[in-house]
């Protein structure tokens, strides 16, 4: 007799939002959730970026609030956030990126913020972007009820 490994395959749901454009040619998807992970390409301020002159600070609430619409499309929340990568342009921005952060990321009570990594890159899709972010949520967790 021999044993058998008995793979239980994860449901994968593709997620999209009115809020977060997916275009219908585009090789990748914006978000999928398996299982309790929710998973995102990197996301970018286009294309606000091409309508007006947005700054890195601009561009990040534009880049987070992208973030959250797919995460709460996917039935989670902003505390179901757990990490961030951010890229730069220019590491000289990390203030800007910084202050962002610290503008969304607000709660009625003291939480903590997402694990982060900043990086910066040499270039990124377009030209006029100066920010790209890698974010991981789960919808089993809640920052927002996290312990010290």
């Amino acid at each position: 007799m021999t044993a058998q490994t008995i793979v239980q395959m994860q449901t994968v749901r593709h997620i999209k939002t009115d809020k977060v454009a997916e275009l219908a040619t585009a090789t990748w998807s914006n978000c999928l959730v398996i299982g309790k992970e929710i998973s995102m390409s990197g996301m970018t301020a286009h294309p606000a970026s091409r309508n007006s002159v947005l700054s890195t600070y601009e561009q990040t609430l534009v880049v987070l609030g992208k973030v959250r619409d797919l995460v709460e499309a996917a039935g989670g929340t902003l505390g179901s956030i757990y990490k961030l990568v951010i890229y730069v342009k220019d590491i000289a921005d990390k203030d800007e990126v910084g202050r962002a952060r610290r503008d969304f990321f607000t709660a009625p009570q003291p939480c903590p913020y997402p694990c982060s990594t900043l990086v910066e890159v040499s270039g990124l899709v377009f030209p006029e972007l100066t920010v790209e972010i890698d974010a991981f949520a789960r919808l089993d967790i809640d920052l927002q009820q996290a312990v010290s």
